[in-house]
């Protein structure tokens, strides 16, 4: 019987990535940053919430949406659209959202 391989301990962040969730490029990789990516996202919007001093029902309330609606978006359990996402900032929290591309 062989032995099983161990992992390689990484040496940066990137070869951490690598092994645990594939190569840039990859489904499982893909799948990794887009979860991250909501993750940013929620904790955005949850942090904002907090700073303008609301519940999570005061600003559903504000913005005409279920409580569970919002836990699910600071919870990253739901995609959130731009426009979504401008609605809550600037209508619900009274900030204003800005987008930046680089090229």
């Amino acid at each position: 019987m062989k032995a099983k391989k161990s992992p390689v301990n990484p040496k940066t962040i990137n070869d951490h990535l690598n092994q645990k969730h594939g190569y840039p490029g990859s489904h499982s990789r893909l799948k990794f940053n887009q979860k991250a990516e909501a993750y940013m996202v929620a904790e955005l919007v949850k942090e904002s919430r907090k700073k303008a001093h609301m519940t999570q029902e005061q600003l559903a309330k504000k913005l005409n949406v279920n409580r569970s609606y919002i836990s699910k978006i600071e919870r990253a359990s739901t995609d959130i659209r731009i426009s979504t996402l401008k609605r809550i900032i600037e209508t619900g929290l009274g900030g204003k959202l800005h987008i930046n591309v680089d090229l």
